[in-house]
């Protein structure tokens, strides 16, 4: 008997899954921590985490499995909060808190960055630097100089957690597309970016394969976690990519989608193209070779589950079961209130606007927790929409999106909604990220000889098709939703 242990760094949490390599069916999961992993918002627009607390987390996770299973361990894959900063010293210290995916304070530094490097660099980035690691690394440069003096390795939220388990601090070529360090052209890090960024081309992480040898867990942290001696970590991946191979989204045309602390929809492309608009952005997919292109189209709304638990704890409703239960008595359109999500820092599919998160329209004589619950689901299907529409003019129109039982997909009326306001089929499967990078280590470390092989456990347990008598009601909900974002 052995198994494939995943860990998924999250921002809110860490979940670890063990795989079991026989059945391809899930043998073990810890639950997801209680507590929130703490943020730090120093300033508005702000958002930072410690690093060692995502440590601690996966510590907490790893132990909670089953210690006999533990024991048997082959490999290990990581998925991760995609786009936080990391920097380390050389003795793999933290210089500051890591800067996280959704802190928008390095938008302007991405625009500084683009501007020196010139617009001939879009053809080898396919990106504007944006709020992504790199104008991070931009803004250290710019307003604490003095840590890049200390710095060793500029790295990721995964290859961190990578890295207190093997001391290799290494990335992969995934890990530098959504650092917006990629050469789409020559395949390699571009380093005039890194360089324009402000750090020494040497602080850049190795490359390591995204399937295949990552370094071998250490001795002591063996010991501690009850692993094998010399466990190798042989997959990582970005949370969005890995939540697509979770899903079996590996080919053109396929979709995935999450709605966790953000909602995205994530689809693959076998060509290189780019969002003019630049509402959706390019980034390797994790089955991308050179001979055989495999690209992820990203489409994101910063505010998704996160607006969602927001409201759960604002209005102190005591679960989210109940919060779905309240959204199912509302009426579609929430009786003319109107939720606008985005209350977690600039959005892409804006155009970098961030134009917080409200509710519109309240009447204190007509409206109560039903309509905000149903009101908040809403402007979250209704922002993944609005993005859709990008991902729609670039690669035609969607048809069938998959999707982990997960999150807000936990919720029967979001599915259905969700496949109405689409126009599209939903396929939910059983399934998550850290089951996904269990089995890109089963990949990596070669008991699964092949991507079908990999999924054989892969379980669908249901498909949600749009329901026609709801389209006209939530055309119209949606046409008063879009009008009012866009007179702010």
């Amino acid at each position: 008997m052995s198994y494939l242990l995943g860990i998924d760094i999250g921002t809110s949490a860490v979940k670890a899954s063990l795989l079991d390599t026989s059945t391809g069916l899930a043998a073990a999961s810890s639950p997801i921590p209680d507590m929130e992993i703490p943020r730090y918002v120093l300033s508005p627009g702000w958002c930072e985490q410690e690093p060692n607390d995502w440590w601690e987390a996966t510590r907490e996770a790893v132990l909670a499995l089953p210690k006999e299973m533990r024991a048997q361990v082959i490999g290990i894959g990581i998925a991760y909060q995609m786009h936080g900063l990391v920097l380390i010293d050389k003795a793999g210290r933290p210089l500051r808190r890591s800067i996280i995916w959704s802190d928008a304070r390095a938008t302007a530094c991405g625009e500084h960055l683009y501007d020196e490097i010139g617009a001939d660099s879009f053809a080898a980035l396919l990106n504007r630097p944006g709020n992504f690691t790199a104008a991070k690394l931009r803004w250290v440069r710019e307003n604490e100089p003095e840590i890049l003096t200390r710095v060793w390795r500029a790295i990721l939220p995964g290859d961190y957690i990578a890295y207190r388990l093997t001391g290799e601090a290494v990335t992969t070529s995934t890990g530098l597309s959504e650092m917006m360090a990629w050469d789409f052209t020559h395949n390699a890090l571009y380093s005039p970016i890194w360089e324009a960024a402000g750090a020494s081309l040497d602080t850049a992480p190795p490359l390591v394969p995204i399937f295949g040898p990552q370094g071998k867990v250490s001795d002591g942290i063996a010991t501690d976690l009850g692993l094998p001696n010399g466990t190798p970590v042989t997959y990582r991946a970005g949370d969005q990519p890995n939540n697509a191979l979770s899903l079996n989204v590996l080919e053109p045309g396929e979709m995935a989608a999450t709605a966790g602390t953000s909602g995205v929809l994530y689809g693959v492309a076998g060509q290189v193209r780019h969002d003019p608009r630049e509402r959706v952005n390019t980034f390797l997919h994790v089955n991308h070779l050179p001979s055989t292109p495999r690209l992820g189209s990203l489409l994101c709304v910063n505010g998704a589950g996160g607006f969602y638990s927001w409201v759960r704890k604002t209005f102190q409703v005591a679960s989210f079961p109940e919060l779905n239960a309240l959204a199912e008595a509302g009426e579609i359109g929430a009786r003319g209130l109107i939720a606008l999500p985005y209350g977690n820092g600039a959005e892409r599919s804006l155009a970098n606007r961030a134009p917080g998160a409200a509710l519109f329209g309240i009447d204190v004589n007509r409206h109560g927790l039903p309509d905000i619950a149903r009101a908040a689901q809403e402007g979250v299907l209704f922002a993944l929409r609005y993005g859709a529409d990008a991902l729609e003019e670039l690669g035609g129109p969607i048809r069938l999106i998959r999707a982990g039982s997960s999150n807000m997909f936990k919720s029967e009326l979001f599915c259905q909604s969700f496949a109405t306001v689409m126009n599209a089929d939903l396929e939910l499967l059983e399934t998550d990220g850290a089951l996904g990078a269990a089995r890109g280590a089963g990949i990596g470390v070669g008991v699964f000889k092949t991507f079908p092989e990999a999924f054989v456990g892969l379980r669908k347990l249901t498909t949600y098709h749009p329901r026609p008598g709801d389209q006209g009601a939530y055309t119209q909900a949606y046409a008063a939703w879009k009008a009012k974002l866009e007179t702010l």
